[in-house]
């Protein structure tokens, strides 16, 4: 990560750690970095009562370096960037959004020409020009500056591409909570149609996206499908890049789960490039057991879908993915797409005719539990020997049959902590000893 840049993308409280002037320099730079003068940046966003503010200035910065701005006039989903930017034929895609964090936070992520992720590489490139001021670059004269062009139709190309994935029919009721988010605008037309569909959590005003609500808080699609005896739910987050589903029985289906039943049921038709599944350092080792049963390779990266793409793409991977519900088809989209990942789930158990809670059947999840502990940026926590002593202790615990995994968030100032364990007891243990470390040390 850089000094800007996180594992997502650009991110921060609105106001006070993303600035309207930095949003304006950062478009610059982008524009310099990823365009050349005439041509067009593709910028779309959320919901968030930020968003168009910092869409503004960003399309302000692209402008003032020669660059022409695309404005797509209503909020969309990442992947929705991706997919149209490389569908216009624009030299990037921008967009504007914090994903799963609560309202106050924004960001800004890109996209190349081609609908991927940018790479460190061009991050870093991005950054120095803000950082040395811009100091070689030549902004253009008043008569040469780029202009701002809005356009309204070119997300149904988009909705158009993913209804068209949707191959189930309406023999299943299905049920979508929104995330107050990207989703809500586009989720009805994509399966409204051809599903017996419900959705809830539709209704953005600026603030209350993700707010009680989709993949990070699924206690309403759990009630909705109970109550109203739904055979699967899908809740996405604010931007719509993932998703996780809740079987009949209003249990929680995650990232990993779908990335089982979608990996065997590519593998036993023959559409799992290089019998692979790529996954990251949180993986479920349950799930690797499983798949290496069945003769399927598995491949771990660092945490975030930008990383496992980078594998997919160096080594020609067809389907990757996270436990939050990044799940990468690499066949169909650029990046993690949730309303593509919604439509495959469907598609796959109608096909097989099973009902969502077997999915959960098909492998056995080692036990897992996820520490944060909040730090200050100054705070060296990783080199803390106090922290170290702890982990060195928990490593012992778990020894061969289970794993600890630390990291430090890319979007939020927290390290985290999961412990993973064949044995609850072991597992007992090891959250017994970060629980005091985190009380005596949590800022």
């Amino acid at each position: 990560m850089g000094k800007f840049f996180g594992t997502d993308g650009v991110r921060g409280v609105f106001g006070s750690e993303l600035t309207i002037d930095f949003a304006l320099k950062i478009g610059q730079a982008a524009a310099f970095v990823l365009s050349r003068p005439g041509e067009k940046i593709l910028i779309g966003c959320d919901t968030r009562i930020s968003s168009s503010s910092l869409v503004s200035a960003i399309a302000a910065g692209i402008c003032s370096a020669g660059v022409e701005s695309i404005l797509l006039e209503t909020a969309v989903p990442t992947p929705a960037v991706a997919f149209l930017t490389k569908y216009t034929a624009c030299s990037a895609g921008a967009m504007i959004s914090a994903s799963h964090n609560s309202f106050e936070f924004n960001g800004i992520k890109f996209f190349d020409r081609n609908g991927f992720k940018l790479n460190d590489e061009t991050e870093k490139k991005i950054e120095n020009l803000i950082l040395e001021d811009f100091k070689n670059c030549k902004f253009p004269s008043f008569d040469n500056v780029g202009r701002i062009h809005f356009k309204n139709n070119l997300f149904e190309h988009y909705i158009e591409y993913i209804s068209n994935v949707v191959t189930c029919n309406k023999k299943i009721k299905i049920a979508f909570d929104c995330a107050n988010g990207s989703s809500y605008c586009c989720a009805d037309k994509i399966f409204g149609k051809k599903l017996n569909s419900e959705f809830i959590s539709c209704s953005p005003n600026g603030i209350n996206i993700n707010q009680n609500c989709g993949s990070t808080d699924l206690k309403n699609i759990k009630k909705l499908v109970i109550r109203k005896k739904i055979d699967i739910g899908i809740a996405f987050d604010g931007d719509a890049d993932r998703c996780i589903a809740v079987d009949e029985n209003g249990e929680t289906i995650d990232g990993d789960e779908i990335l089982a039943i979608c990996a065997l049921d590519m593998f036993e038709n023959d559409n799992l490039s290089k019998k692979t599944v790529v996954g990251t350092d949180m993986t479920n080792m349950g799930l690797t057991d499983f798949l290496k049963k069945l003769g399927i390779n598995f491949v771990r990266t660092n945490v975030g879908d930008r990383y496992i793409l980078d594998e997919m793409n160096k080594n020609n991977f067809s389907l990757g993915g996270e436990q939050s519900g990044h799940i990468i088809f690499l066949n169909n989209s650029t990046t993690g797409d949730g309303l593509l990942t919604a439509a495959m789930l469907i598609n796959v158990i109608t096909k097989r005719n099973i009902k969502a809670s077997e999915i959960k059947k098909i492998f056995v999840k080692y036990p897992q539990i996820t520490y944060n502990i909040k730090f200050e940026p100054y705070q060296k926590i990783l080199e803390n020997p106090n922290f170290k002593d702890m982990i060195s202790k928990i490593e012992t615990i778990l020894s061969d049959l289970g794993r600890v995994f630390v990291r430090k968030s890319g979007t939020e100032p927290l390290v985290r902590i999961m412990c993973e364990s064949k044995y609850s007891e072991k597992l007992a243990e090891a959250e017994k000893i970060i629980k005091t470390f985190k009380d005596s040390c949590e800022v």
